[in-house]
């Protein structure tokens, strides 16, 4: 079974990560059999001035705003 790789931004918790795991493995075996044994999910955290896209550091962006309510 596969190994799967998930490279993100620091600070995610370990619920997150935890529940994440657990959807990733779920999908797999439903997707392609096997069982969840077979199933690996290894985190890489990235801190934000480690990882750039376009050419520009993403500790040099502008914090996301968050969604406003309706």
């Amino acid at each position: 079974m596969p190994t799967i790789r998930v490279e993100l931004f620091e600070g995610r918790t370990v619920e997150q990560k935890r529940a994440l795991a657990q959807a990733l493995t779920e999908a797999t075996v439903r997707t392609l059999g096997g069982s969840a044994d077979g199933v690996d999910v290894v985190f890489f955290d990235i801190a934000r001035h480690d990882w750039s896209t376009g050419g520009e550091l993403w500790s040099d962006k502008a914090p996301a705003k968050p969604p406003t309510a309706a």
